[in-house]
């Protein structure tokens, strides 16, 4: 198994593909790391030379935020959020959904299991 930036991708797959399994990377960003170090997207990853491994290791310590660094990032950003208590970082705070979507029927992701509050008894009708 090859290992890029301390993490091991899996080699019988290609290369583009293999990519993808490092956090922060995806499609787009595994495509544009490999045309800059000029290596075919099909090939599979055990196939590589020492050589193009470092060259991908190298455009990828230059120009991306990967791993634990990503992590780290995106969790202070959400602090920062939730400590001016602008809308967003309240929604944070309260473990709603952050980006507009309707919570009457849905968001249970975000909300979590059902809360079930006992009803009130039916009032019968006078007649």
């Amino acid at each position: 198994m090859p290992r890029i930036v301390g993490i091991d991708i899996p080699d019988n797959k290609t290369i583009w593909v293999s990519l993808m399994y490092i956090p922060g990377i995806g499609r787009h960003t595994s495509e544009l790391i490999l045309k800059e170090a000029r290596i075919e997207k099909m090939t599979k990853a055990n196939k590589l030379s020492e050589d193009e491994l470092s060259r991908i290791t190298q455009i990828i310590d230059r120009n991306y935020v990967i791993g634990g660094q990503l992590r780290r990032q995106v969790a202070q950003n959400i602090a920062r959020l939730r400590d001016i208590a602008c809308y967003r970082g309240i929604r944070h705070r309260r473990g709603l959904p952050v980006r507009g979507q309707c919570t009457q029927s849905n968001a249970r992701t975000r909300k979590g299991p059902r809360k079930t509050v006992a009803g009130k008894k039916g009032v019968k009708e006078k007649r």
